[in-house]
Parts: structure tokens; C-alpha cells; sequence
């Protein structure tokens, strides 16, 4: 749908719940009206059924939306006295409609100070994994999301079984279009194997069928930066309509939705304007060869020849070790003349072999100019590209404008019709796009093109073309977890790899684990808060004459969630207002959102004893020498910037102290405690 049918489905969904509640907001002390008024009446619910404004947010956010709008109508239920599990159940079954049932039907009497509190053990249980599946929700779709290399299409540069931190926020976050669908799972439920949303996959279904009306029109938050040449890239698949995204002759398309496509991460290697070329294998962009940063490691194909075949068990294993040493382990394979295959060599490892006693010559192994390599466009007038030589090529710009004629829409029809939502059509030597005669088109969005390092074992844009800039996902920004053998059937192959485990993505020169460095800081915050432990008195002790009861770390924790949704709130605002405004430069986008970042929390905390998300959890910021007094600003900047950059180790160490001191509160002598 698109966003006013969106806005006219939402007034509709206001109507049949206040059809169905303003009985109850009536008994519940409110006006009959307050039950119809949009947002508002979420609101009003809230205070009804006692739970916190901020649920009126995450009513509104897809996917989180799907556990917290059935979490109001339980609550609501609650509010009137029906409070069993069977009610619960009811509520849920009939997708709210028992509201009805307690509306007209039933004379049910609003309990107003109820017990919030789940009476039984089970029921703790599950409301505290509902929150820990909300907040990591929130957290996976615009802020970071955990992703594992499955494949070597960027190997030595990025390994398979590398567990990688993908940042959302620096291209922007992109919202969910698909909304009905399985918190923390992509696009399958693991062990059943079926799609975890609600999407007909039917291509000739794809703009009628009522399950794709549910779709959100695309959107993205604003970023700190644009995808620029030779970043690693994770991004959805664009050609993934497929049962098998790899199987480009299929019985049939599988039509997936953007966000529900396959995620690939590849390297930029061009970017919108490029003129990009492949010449014997190697990248030339605008007419000049693409240098890689130093911590890529370009691989290919090679043909090795010994100058004695192997005659034994003990030459094998050598043969093995001298492969091992090179550090080769894409695989090979023996051809018919009795030379080798290597499926993947970088030019480090090539000169290694070359000084090896038995080998007699390494051979680049490419596909000849001009021979067709069934690769993308796949038409009549580009049969004579392959993998190793391409192009030339001009990558799509958004407000560029091409000229086409039958050589050239084989290139771009894709993007134009597919990507862009137009009809295209070719009769004989004229382009139809829209049932209009066409000799040029200009450009939406933009586009790029993504290629593995692992030239001759990497499925990428030679094999599918352009990628819109709406299926970039994020950039992969930390290693935290390094596994050789991942993929190599079970725990017993597990080897874990060190030197990789806490190391940067991108940067230059060699990379540095900060593995060791983390652990011992956790053993410094351990000691220090056993330390501290012994000196400090109960936890409702005497400060400055007054008893502070101080703040939990679920306290904390929530302020911590709602605080991330006022920022998401305030990126949405700054959006609007850049699209209105029209061309804002992207260096005004990116101080916008760093000003917001970083003065929001110091300032609120300096001026108004503490944050949005600090009131909402009815907590406090106060000196720890003097609780009645806010800490001065330069203690509050600081403050915030340890908060950020120690994040969830900080937070915990709150468990460790007995006046629930994090470390960032420590640093500046502050408390958080409860509001009186």
C-alpha cells in the first residue's frame, strides 16, 4: 500500500477500536470521544490499563507492533477484572474483538490500581523475554544486526564463519517494509524451513494479491555517511526471486518482498556515475584500475604445474604442507593433463608457490576476451562479456538521465521496470516504458555494483547486475567472533581463530585484536567493583542527609530503550525536514544527527536531571555528594561519552555495586536514583 492508503487503513483500524472500547474508556473515567481520536487514544489507553506512554511507540513500529498491540488488548482485558489465562488466550485468538464482548455484552467494573505485577513465575518469564525480544527487535532493525560470513566470495579480505557487527546507522537505517512477520528470524523459521512472513511469493500475485497490500512503502532514516567506492556492503540480493537465488533458469520466479531477500555482503566496487570496466580480471573505474585498501586481499584462479607428479604418501603430505604454508584453502582439483586447479590464490600465496623446488609454473586462469560468459545483460548485443572482461558500463544516478535504444535497454531495463515500478516494453527497435514511447529515462534512485574479492568464486553483480541503493542494508563494521570451519559439518571441526575475534572491519594497516584488552578490562571493572563493594553501605544508605533508594538496573534499561526510541523519533523528524527542504547537503545531515547524538543525553541530564527515558522510568541523575543537585554539564558530556563508549559493559557493572553505580557514574561522582 502506499502511505495514504496506509494513513486511510490506520483511521479505520481508530474507528473499529473505538467502536469496540469507548464503553470501556466511559467506566474507565475518560469521555466516550477520547476512545475514536488517533495516537491520542493509545495514549489515554495507556493510563488506563497503567502502563507507560512509550508503548504508544512501539505500537506503532512494525514487526514490534505484532507483540505489543496483542500485550494492550490483554492488558485491557486485565484492567476490567479479566485477568485468567483464558482471557488472554480469547483476546488474543479473536485479534481483540473479546473487547467488544466486555464493551457491550458483559457489565465488567474498572479495576484502577490493579496489580501490575505477574503473580506467577511463568508469567515473569514471559513478559521479561516479550521485553528482551522488543528490545532487541528495536535494536537489530535500526541500530546494529549481527550477520555470519557463509560463503568465500570475499575470502582472505572476510572469511567464512567470521561473525560480523553490521552497523545500520551508517548509510541510514531502513524501516521495515514487510510488516507482518517473525521477530529475529530473516526470511525462514529455522528447523521448519518455511517463510517467517506474510508475503505472496506468486510474481503474477505481486500487486494483487491482500497479502502484499500489507507491505510499507520504502523508507530510510538519514545516515552519517554514503556508500562510497571499495566499502564492504551488506545488501539484499537483488535478483533473489528465486527459490534458489543462484539458479537463474528456475521452473518458476519466487517474488520476495526487499527487506525478506537474501543479505550478501560484497565490496562496492562502483558507485552511482561510474563508468566501470573489467579488463583481465582487474577493475578500471572512469578509465583508471581500482586500488583496493590495504586490508583487501584480491584472489583468483590458477593452473599449477609440478615438475614431477606425486608418487606418494609422503609427497602428498608435502604437497598438502606447501599449500597450508601458502595459506590456500579454497580447494583444488587434478585436470586431465595432470596440472592443478586452484580455486582461489592471492598474488602473496602465488609468489610463495613459485619458490616451492617442485613447481614448475602458476598460471592465471581466465576467460578469454570476447568469449561470452553468461553473464549479466545476457542479450544479443553484450554475448562477448565474461567474468574477466566487462563492460564499459555507466552505473545508474538518481536524477541522471540515460538515452536508450535497443543496444543498451538489455543494461538498464531491470532497473527501470523491476527497481523503478515501471512497465517496460520493447516492439521491434522502439521502448515502451509506461505505454509510452521512450528514448531516454532518468533515473530515481541509486545504483551499484558489488563484486567479491574472490573474483572467480564470487556470484555478484557481473551475474545480476545494479544494486538499488533501497536494498542496502549496512556496513559491517566489527569482527567479534572468528569460527574456521564453520560450515564444515559440526562443532568436532571448530577451530576459533584468535587474531580475528574483536577486530575491526575497516581501517588501515594489519588488524588488531581487542580481545585480550576486553577481557582484561572486564577483570579490572570485576576488581574494582568487589573493591567498592565492601566500602559502600545498604542499598537505601544516607546521602547528604536524605534516604535514596537507587535505581535498578531494569530501570536503567528501560530508560536506556526508550531514550533509543526518542533518538529514532528525532532521526525522523530531521528526515521529514531534509525532504522538504529539498537538496541538504549530506555534511548538514551527518552534524544534524552527531549534535542530536551527542547533546541530547548531557544536556537533559545537566538541565532536567536526566532524560526523556530517565522520567519515563521515574529515575533520576543527581551528584552523588549532594542528590539534590543535577551534575554540572562537563560532567554530564563525559558522562555520556563513557556510557557510549563502554556501553552494555558499563550498564552491568551496575550489578556489581551495591548502590547500583555503573562505571560512567563512578567517573563522574553522579547516582541515578528513584524519584520520591
Amino acid at each position: 500500500m502506499t502511505w495514504t492508503e496506509w494513513f486511510i487503513f490506520l483511521l479505520i483500524l481508530q474507528i473499529i477500536h473505538g467502536l469496540g472500547t469507548w464503553k470501556l474508556y466511559v467506566k474507565a473515567g475518560r469521555q466516550a470521544w477520547e476512545a475514536f481520536v488517533p495516537v491520542y487514544n493509545a495514549v489515554i489507553l495507556m493510563k488506563i490499563i497503567s502502563r507507560p506512554w512509550w508503548w504508544v511507540i512501539l505500537m506503532f513500529l512494525p514487526i514490534v507492533n505484532l507483540i505489543m498491540i496483542p500485550a494492550a488488548w490483554v492488558e485491557t482485558a486485565r484492567a476490567f477484572g479479566k485477568d485468567s489465562k483464558l482471557d488472554a488466550l480469547i483476546c488474543i485468538v479473536t485479534l481483540g474483538f473479546y473487547l467488544y464482548y466486555l464493551n457491550y455484552v458483559e457489565d465488567v467494573k474498572y479495576i484502577e490500581n490493579r496489580q501490575l505485577k505477574p503473580k506467577t513465575s511463568a508469567g515473569e518469564w514471559i513478559t521479561s523475554i516479550l521485553f528482551a525480544i522488543v528490545a532487541a527487535t528495536i535494536v537489530h532493525t535500526y541500530f546494529f544486526q549481527p550477520f555470519v560470513i557463509p560463503s568465500s566470495s570475499l575470502e582472505k579480505s572476510l572469511l567464512v564463519g567470521d561473525f560480523l557487527i553490521v552497523s545500520k546507522i551508517h548509510y541510514g537505517a531502513r524501516a521495515p517494509m514487510t510488516t507482518v512477520a517473525a521477530p529475529m528470524v530473516h526470511d525462514t523459521i529455522p528447523k521448519l524451513g518455511t517463510k517467517s512472513y506474510l508475503f505472496s511469493d506468486n510474481y503474477d500475485e505481486r500487486n494483487t494479491s491482500w497479502k502484499n497490500k500489507l507491505q510499507l512503502p520504502y523508507f530510510r532514516l538519514p545516515g552519517f555517511e554514503n556508500v562510497e567506492r571499495n566499502d564492504i556492503v551488506v545488501f539484499n540480493q537483488p535478483a533473489d526471486t528465486l527459490l534458489d537465488m543462484n539458479d537463474f533458469n528456475p521452473d518458476r520466479n519466487y517474488y520476495k518482498p526487499i527487506d525478506k531477500k537474501t543479505n550478501l555482503v560484497k565490496r562496492c566496487v562502483a558507485t552511482p556515475g561510474d563508468t566501470l570496466e573489467i579488463r583481465d580480471g582487474y577493475v578500471f573505474i572512469n578509465g583508471k584500475q581500482n586500488v583496493l585498501p590495504p586490508r583487501s586481499h584480491l584472489q583468483f584462479s590458477y593452473k599449477l604445474t609440478l615438475k614431477k607428479p606425486i608418487s606418494s604418501a609422503s609427497e602428498e603430505r608435502m604437497f598438502y604442507n606447501m599449500l597450508d604454508k601458502a595459506d590456500i584453502d579454497d580447494g583444488f582439483r587434478i585436470n586431465a593433463d595432470g596440472t592443478f586447479y586452484l580455486a582461489a590464490a592471492s598474488d602473496e600465496a602465488v609468489k610463495k608457490l613459485r619458490v616451492q623446488p617442485n613447481v614448475a609454473s602458476v598460471e592465471r586462469v581466465t576467460q578469454e576476451k570476447g568469449i561470452s560468459g553468461n553473464v549479466f545483460p545476457r542479450d544479443n548485443y553484450h554475448n562477448d562479456w565474461n567474468t574477466d572482461y566487462f563492460g564499459p558500463l555507466w552505473i545508474p544516478k538518481a536524477g541522471a538521465t540515460v538515452a536508450l535504444d535497443k543496444t543498451n535497454i538489455g543494461l538498464y531495463k531491470r532497473a527501470i521496470g523491476e527497481y523503478e515500478g515501471n512497465k517496460v516494453v520493447t516492439r521491434g527497435d522502439e521502448i515502451y516504458i509506461n505505454d509510452k514511447l521512450a528514448t531516454s529515462y532518468t533515473f530515481k534512485q541509486d545504483y551499484y555494483w558489488m563484486m567479491g574479492d574472490n573474483r572467480n568464486n564470487s556470484i555478484d553483480s557481473r551475474y545480476w547486475g545494479f544494486v538499488p541503493y533501497d536494498h542496502i542494508f549496512g556496513k559491517p563494521v566489527f569482527i567479534w567472533m572468528s569460527i574456521d570451519g564453520l560450515m564444515k559439518g559440526g562443532i568436532k571441526n571448530w577451530k576459533f581463530r584468535w587474531d580475528r575475534i574483536f577486530t575491526t572491519v575497516s581501517g588501515s594497516g594489519k588488524s588488531t585484536s581487542y580481545f585480550i584488552p576486553f577481557l582484561f578490562l572486564l577483570l579490572v571493572i570485576y576488581l574494582v567493583n568487589k573493591w567498592l563493594k565492601k566500602k559502600k553501605l545498604d542499598e537505601n544508605e544516607k546521602i547528604s542527609g536524605t534516604t535514596a533508594v537507587y535505581a535498578s538496573i531494569n530501570d536503567r534499561v528501560k530508560a536506556v530503550l526508550i531514550d533509543s526510541l526518542i533518538l529514532l523519533i528525532f532521526m525522523y523528524a530531521f528526515s521529514v525536514l531534509f525532504s522538504f527542504l529539498g537538496n541538504v547537503p549530506n555534511n548538514i545531515k551527518v552534524v544534524s544527527w552527531v549534535l542530536i547524538f551527542l547533546l541530547y543525553d548531557p544536556l537533559m541530564t545537566a538541565f532536567n536531571g536526566g532524560t526523556i527515558g530517565h522520567s519515563a522510568a521515574n529515575i533520576t541523575v543527581r551528584r552523588s555528594n549532594n542528590i539534590d543537585k543535577n551534575i554540572a554539564f562537563p560532567n554530564a558530556m563525559l558522562r555520556f561519552l563513557l556510557k557510549s563508549l563502554l556501553g552494555w559493559i558499563s550498564l552491568i557493572s551496575i550489578s556489581f555495586s551495591d548502590n547500583k553505580t555503573a562505571i560512567h557514574d563512578k567517573a563522574v561522582n553522579s547516582v541515578v536514583i528513584k524519584k520520591e
